[in-house]
């Protein structure tokens, strides 16, 4: 099979690794596989700062260190045995901002991203080159090789203004009531080298539990992604139980473009036009969407065995989705 996954932060690169272990696949590079099975993973850049001169991508990192075996597990984001030597010397200096953490580790990561791209790489072969050190068994990609930022417009104190998602999420925690999220640069984006073709050549897409207005709303806002899904078998697990998230703040994005926090209003608002199946908790089994094959299961990814369960269960739901769409044909 070959899967494609808009994916990002701790919820999507977690669901990677079980759908990885689901499909067979070993932490190694693509062409050392021994199976024929694919995951082309769509990432998320819509969270992508520049920080004390560095280009920092949050959510590719995640995706990769998670399946590189190189992630914090505790916190989910990071490197493991992470110092923080270069943070402390930069607050001695006085360098702003001092909300954001780079561990040392993770800074030779940015270090590396900042000479290629002053070099003139695109982004896309970018991740390429850290993928080879980390070897995370997915075909990473990133949503777009040209600058995206998401913005949050907030009203305080200090009147209404833009700040960074990355000042909103981090500083804030999202406690300052949202206006409106922006998502800079996108309306002039393209999808980077290979997404399109991938979702074209896919068995399937799965949308995994990510946030679904700054993680998977960010990718698909980029013009031809979404187009290209619309059509192929497509199915979702829900990010939230139960009326809540499964974890972070997501339900501050979604208040902030005026969805319920629910499992039902996420995939209405994803759409029954890009849907085709959506995964839902037990505890939200009696949810509808018309125009959506919606089933339930536990969803929370609590070891390495559940997370491979409900990757499991996305996969064969959407075979039997897209055996019945064949069918029907």
């Amino acid at each position: 099979m070959r899967i494609v996954v808009p994916a990002g932060g701790i919820g999507g690169a977690r669901f990677l690794r079980g759908l990885r272990a689901a499909m067979g696949i070993d932490a190694a590079t693509e062409s050392d596989q021994a199976t024929d099975h694919q995951i082309t993973v769509i990432g998320n850049t819509g969270d992508d700062i520049t920080l004390f001169g560095l280009r920092i991508c949050p959510d590719l990192d995640t995706v990769m260190y998670t399946l590189g075996g190189g992630i914090n597990e505790e916190q989910g984001w990071g490197r493991a045995d992470e110092t923080f030597t270069v943070k402390e010397e930069l607050a001695a200096y006085g360098m702003k901002p001092t909300w954001f953490g780079l561990g040392d580790r993770d800074t030779a990561t940015h270090i590396v991203r900042a000479q290629m791209i002053a070099a003139g790489y695109p982004l896309s072969a970018i991740t390429t080159a850290l993928c080879d050190r980390w070897r995370p068994g997915v075909r990473l990609l990133p949503m777009t090789d040209d600058q995206v930022e998401t913005h949050v417009i907030v009203n305080d104190e200090d009147g209404r203004r833009a700040i960074h998602f990355q000042e909103w999420w981090i500083r804030h925690r999202a406690a300052l009531p949202a206006e409106q999220i922006i998502s800079m640069g996108a309306e002039k984006a393209k999808p980077a080298p290979g997404v399109v073709r991938a979702i074209r050549n896919a068995d399937a897409v799965i949308i995994p539990p990510s946030n679904p207005v700054v993680s998977v709303g960010s990718i698909l806002n980029i013009e031809g992604i979404r187009e290209a899904m619309v059509g192929r078998t497509v199915v979702g697990v829900s990010p939230i139980i139960g009326g809540a998230p499964v974890r972070g703040m997501a339900d501050a994005c979604l208040s902030a473009i005026g969805v319920e926090t629910g499992a039902g209003p996420v995939a209405e608002h994803l759409g029954s036009d890009l849907l085709d199946g959506w995964l839902v908790d037990e505890v939200d089994a009696d949810t509808r969407v018309d125009g959506v094959e919606v089933r339930s299961r536990p969803l929370y990814m609590n070891d390495p065995e559940s997370t491979e369960a409900i990757a499991q269960a996305a996969l064969d739901l959407a075979v039997e989705l897209s055996e019945r769409g064949e069918s029907a044909r």
